[in-house]
């Protein structure tokens, strides 16, 4: 089947996006055919490599640059570039016949076939995402007062599959730009604080152990879990391992993480690969 993916990066993250996109492949089923969406302020100087990378697995690459005068009616600051608004407002960019498309952050792993979350049925809903690991729901508690909601779920935008025919018809440009203007000196994570207040009444809620397992909350879903959630669960039932924070596994001074080694793999499989 055809799969849609989407990612917003610049050049210095185009290893770790092709790791990212070559555990989707390596882990998934080997009929799908995908086409990835790279959206970019400018173009991209790796982009020979990547369509190199794309080619040998056999996957349409499709490049959309962000016409530098677009935004112009955007709240814009060194603490709000133009690069929140990308995925919230990719929809404007993409083909009209895409009905659904997978966003991904580039800090991500694929350990297990994604094929079924994607064929996922969103009629009704804009988007299927997860909400973080919280054991004493502290997350949800104060994002309430500081986004001033009363949705009980903070979804984490990392990981988002958009169904682009109702995104097209509810999500309008002048909306977000004005929430932003509104709520600027209260908002910490711009584009997924905007999500969540606008938007949240429309996510299908998704269990975040499967489709976006954050590798800083581990002992939070050992304590849920009641220990279930260890290293070998992960590996065989966690679809999405999301290396969410400043710890990079790339990182050459990172902590020794206990997930950090199996990015390390996949980065390695993806370099060889692309010798």
């Amino acid at each position: 089947m055809d799969i849609n993916l989407l990612f917003s990066i610049d050049e210095n993250f185009t290893t770790q996006l092709m790791t990212t996109v070559y555990s989707i492949y390596a882990n998934s089923n080997k009929d799908n055919h995908y086409h990835v969406y790279i959206v970019q302020e400018s173009p991209l100087k790796t982009a020979d490599q990547l369509q190199t990378f794309f080619d040998q697995y056999d996957m349409d690459y499709h490049p959309i640059v962000i016409d530098k005068h677009d935004f112009s009616k955007a709240p814009v600051s060194k603490r709000y570039p133009k690069s929140i608004y990308f995925r919230l407002l990719a929809h404007e960019y993409l083909p009209t016949n895409l009905d659904k498309i997978l966003y991904l952050d580039a800090d991500i792993l694929c350990l297990n076939d994604m094929t079924p979350f994607y064929q996922t049925d969103l009629s009704g809903y804009l988007y299927a995402a997860s909400m973080h690991a919280d054991a004493l729901n502290l997350t949800s508690t104060v994002n309430k007062i500081r986004l001033d909601t009363d949705l009980d779920n903070y979804y984490n935008s990392g990981v988002l599959l958009m169904n682009l025919a109702l995104i097209r018809e509810k999500v309008r440009p002048s909306d977000i730009f004005k929430f932003i203007e509104e709520y600027k000196n209260f908002l910490l994570l711009p584009d997924q604080d905007v999500l969540n207040k606008l938007y949240g009444d429309d996510i299908m809620p998704v269990p975040d152990n499967y489709y976006n397992y954050d590798v800083r909350k581990d002992l939070t879903y050992q304590i849920v879990s009641d220990g279930e959630y260890s290293p070998s669960w992960v590996a065989k039932n966690t679809v999405f391992l999301h290396y969410c924070g400043k710890n990079k596994p790339w990182h050459a001074k990172n902590p020794n993480d206990k997930y950090n080694f199996i990015y390390k793999h996949y980065m390695h499989l993806t370099l060889n690969d692309n010798n």
